[in-house]
């Protein structure tokens, strides 16, 4: 769900209305899309099952009880910034029967969205709709996704002493740890998968040809960072089956040719 209409109905403050609409439509939404529908092409007004309506009513004023020799803004004047803690749900139809305990709102309260001075105001009515990354970006609940094969690290030899703890530096946090073995200090490999492949080793003479790096070509190893809108799992779940989705419309299509 993100912002797609934006119904300015005052704004003097120095933010153009296109550009606030803009900064407002990147927002993300605390708001399950799995409980919407898809709102139809064509359709002006939204409606409880495929529409989220928000509001942002604010004022800047001074304030009475600030010092008269300060200079800051903080304390000179009252809802000078304009944060997305500000934006209220206006439920929609019977919205307020039907997600009685939904907490529908941005996934951060500290997002700035403007800035006013004594006299400015914002006051703007927003919709929300349910859409797709490939649409826009504003509606992938993923920020960031990548993969990679897992790490795969071996020791030629025993490394002791004090090389043990030159080669510990020359990995992540938690890669190598050394043990302590008949009173002698003895690298060995914790964690390879904690290694994110900086080779720092070669630039070692002394140790690049007692280890062995490498990566199992058949262990993947995918991160999936969420704007918050939806748990990481939930999203890859979710990806699952869009993936299976399309894998059955493709054998369909195969199908169907071959019967022609």
């Amino acid at each position: 769900m993100a912002v797609e209409k934006v119904f300015v109905y005052n704004n003097t403050s120095i933010v153009q209305d296109e550009i606030l609409a803009h900064r407002l439509g990147l927002i993300p939404i605390r708001a399950d899309p799995r409980l919407f529908e898809y709102k139809n092409q064509g359709d002006e007004e939204g409606t409880e099952i495929d529409t989220l309506q928000f509001q942002l009513k604010i004022k800047c004023s001074r304030n009475p009880h600030s010092a008269k020799e300060s200079s800051d803004p903080n304390e000179l004047y009252i809802n000078h910034k304009v944060y997305s803690k500000h934006i209220t749900w206006v439920p929609l139809g019977n919205q307020a029967d039907l997600f009685p305990d939904a907490d529908l709102r941005p996934v951060h309260d500290d997002i700035l969205i403007a800035q006013l001075r004594p006299g400015q105001e914002i006051d703007v009515l927003m919709h929300c709709v349910k859409g797709i990354g490939k649409d826009h970006a504003k509606f992938s609940p993923v920020a960031t996704a990548s993969y990679r094969l897992l790490p795969d690290i071996t020791l030629l030899q025993p490394i002791e002493g004090e090389a043990a703890e030159t080669l510990k530096k020359c990995f992540s946090p938690g890669v190598i740890e050394i043990q302590n073995i008949k009173g002698k200090k003895v690298a060995r490999v914790a964690n390879a998968r904690m290694d994110t492949f900086s080779r720092e080793i070669f630039r070692h003479d002394d140790l690049k040809n007692l280890v062995r790096l490498a990566r199992v070509r058949d262990h993947y190893i995918f991160s999936v960072e969420s704007t918050g809108v939806l748990p990481p799992d939930v999203l890859v779940s979710e990806a699952i089956k869009v993936l299976i989705g399309k894998c059955r419309r493709f054998l369909d299509e195969l199908d169907s040719n071959h019967m022609e």
